[in-house]
């Protein structure tokens, strides 16, 4: 398995889940097994089935955690020499050239990325055509609706 790239906050929010799973989720569903048993007949138990489904995802996610982890690459954009381009774990900040509207972006690893957060993946075409830039830069993105155009108003690193 090739190397998975995180930011710091991504590798630690990671672990945290990762330990959350491991002492609290995974003892909780181990006590639910326990007590659905106790009921008697499994066959028709449906609280039994809900908690080794239950268990099921949260082994499932803690074994793709781990792997995450095992493989992973966290890349601290302070350290790396980037003289105010946009790197990896890098937050920058554009503008629509066409409408004006201003956005505000860090470029993260596949795994953490969450438009909702801001928070966009390195593989995407946004991300794509601003590694590299730096402020006042003017990047053409292929959208679905069209190629957009887009000025880097500012590079920051958390």
């Amino acid at each position: 398995m090739s190397a998975i790239p995180l930011t710091v906050d991504g590798a630690e929010r990671l672990r945290l889940e990762l330990h959350r799973l491991k002492t609290v989720e995974r003892p909780s569903v181990i006590n639910a097994i326990a007590e659905a048993r106790a009921q008697g007949d499994l066959s028709e138990n449906a609280e039994y089935d809900a908690a080794r489904e239950r268990q099921g995802f949260i082994e499932a996610r803690i074994a793709e955690l781990e792997a995450t982890l095992s493989n992973a690459h966290v890349i601290n954009p302070l350290e790396l020499e980037a003289d105010g381009r946009a790197v990896f774990g890098a937050t920058v900040e554009i503008e629509d050239l066409d409408s004006g509207d201003r956005l505000v972006y860090q470029i993260v690893g596949d795994v953490e990325a969450d438009i909702r957060a801001n928070k966009i993946s390195v593989s995407s075409p946004v991300a794509r055509a601003l590694i590299g830039k730096s402020e006042g830069d003017v990047v053409e993105v292929q959208a679905p609706s069209g190629v957009r155009e887009y000025e880097v108003i500012g590079v920051r690193y958390l």
